[in-house]
């Protein structure tokens, strides 16, 4: 895998989780999986922002963990410039960052925001002794704190100081891979649009690439270059966002693109009502999981499994009838 590939890349990346509430519960019913991410492949490349979406609960964020490595994958690879997490050893943290989504939750209450940036700078030796505090101040400017916040805490911050302050933990390893963890979620809309706005512009400046996960479809079209749509632990559509916008290919994602609020109140736009709910990770259908609530499935969805495959160049679809062919 040369340097010039992917920043970062899943292969075939899957974790099942045992399932079970107590121990006679599984002598009756048997050993249960939890399907939370099931043979993923991702690409993103150097410099771009890939947006991964869908409903909560179905995968974005353990898959995330497995890329930063908190979790080990059922079986799988990660690769970070060509490498694997064990082959950076030490090296992986400064080169690779998450933005969380609760901001003052993971931040630590009993530090100020200087003492918090100041460990990480020196822990990972990104300046010399003498500029650590040289350094603090420009992170906290690049997010648009003043250095006066350096002894400040948690408590003492709003929902977007906090989640800037986040921002700004990771950026002061100088990564070159950001993973944004629905980053605006736990913020007013109004902050949201600020937050947004910040990570746009900082992905340009710092030449950033970025994994940007959420369920707001409305914040996709203004950060990302591309979109891949989860379900029950599977990408289901992946391809550029002005394509995805303009004609879904795969039912699940249609629902999900109609769903967007848009502000002329006399466009006129299909409304999808999907029948049930989603089903549980533990008990997937058999054939393609979205096939209970499909509007469009026929028999073929409900006994066989449509592979991802690419319809044309960069869009992929995992769809025995894609809406392209309708």
């Amino acid at each position: 895998m040369s340097a010039a590939g992917p920043a970062l890349q899943t292969v075939a990346l899957t974790k099942h989780f045992l399932h079970t509430k107590n121990v006679l519960s599984r002598i009756i019913s048997g050993t249960k999986w939890v399907r939370a991410v099931d043979g993923i492949n991702l690409e993103v490349h150097p410099r771009e922002v890939l947006a991964l979406v869908g409903e909560s609960g179905c995968g974005k964020t353990t898959l995330a963990k497995l890329i930063l490595g908190l979790l080990s994958p059922t079986r799988g690879r990660v690769y970070v410039m060509g490498k694997t997490p064990v082959e950076h050893g030490s090296t992986l943290a400064p080169l690779l960052q998450i933005v969380f989504q609760q901001g003052r939750a993971s931040l630590n209450p009993r530090i100020t925001i200087g003492s918090l940036l100041r460990e990480a700078i020196r822990v990972n030796r990104i300046v010399a002794p003498e500029r650590v505090e040289e350094a603090v101040d420009e992170v906290l400017r690049m997010v648009d704190l003043s250095p006066d916040h350096r002894d400040r805490f948690a408590h003492e911050l709003s929902g977007g100081q906090a989640q800037r302050v986040v921002i700004a933990r990771a950026l002061a390893l100088q990564p070159s891979i950001l993973i944004a963890d629905e980053p605006t979620s736990a913020l007013d809309v109004s902050i949201q649009a600020r937050i947004l706005n910040l990570l746009i512009r900082l992905q340009h400046e710092l030449h950033l690439t970025m994994l940007y996960i959420t369920h707001n479809l409305g914040s996709v079209r203004q950060i990302s270059d591309r979109v891949a749509v989860m379900y029950l632990g599977k990408i289901v559509e992946m391809g550029s966002t002005e394509e995805l916008f303009a004609q879904p290919f795969h039912p699940y994602t249609e629902a999900l693109f109609a769903a967007v609020p848009i502000p002329d109140p006399l466009a006129k736009r299909k409304i999808i009502v999907l029948r049930g709910e989603t089903p549980s990770p533990i008990d997937i259908p058999s054939g393609c999981p979205f096939h209970p609530r499909c509007p469009y499935r026929q028999s073929t969805c409900e006994t066989l499994f449509p592979e991802l495959r690419e319809l044309s160049p960069g869009r992929w679809v995992s769809c025995h009838f894609p809406l392209s062919s309708l």
